[in-house]
């Protein structure tokens, strides 16, 4: 079994996306290519953006700091501290409002 402080690895990865040159960082936590379920922490500096992309599963993203948006088509969501915002089947993409931290959990499709 493993423990991780999410809290810590969000402070770490906003430390590390504001010094970056693209404001992003971004880390596995769970799983990976070889796996079904995979679960990733982003951190984005404010105004920065994920471009519309495929999903390639079943996904959901956990705000766990800040405020973001996701976009799919004309539709859009907005996620703060502790929302659980379901990914659409569908292209989307993601914009930080301000310094935020997600945990994306993505189950793929076989």
């Amino acid at each position: 079994m493993r423990k991780l402080s999410l809290d810590a690895l969000a402070r770490e990865h906003l430390a590390h996306a504001a010094a970056s040159a693209n404001g992003r960082s971004a880390t596995t936590v769970h799983g990976g290519h070889e796996h079904v379920l995979r679960q990733t922490l982003l951190a984005l500096t404010a105004g920065t953006s994920l471009a519309e992309h495929e999903n390639p599963g079943e996904a959901t993203l956990q705000v766990l700091r800040g405020r973001v948006r996701l976009t799919s088509g004309d539709t859009s969501w907005e996620g703060r501290d502790g929302d659980l915002v379901l990914i659409p089947p569908a292209r989307h993409g993601v914009q930080a409002l301000e310094d935020s931290a997600v945990l994306l959990t993505v189950a793929k499709r076989p």
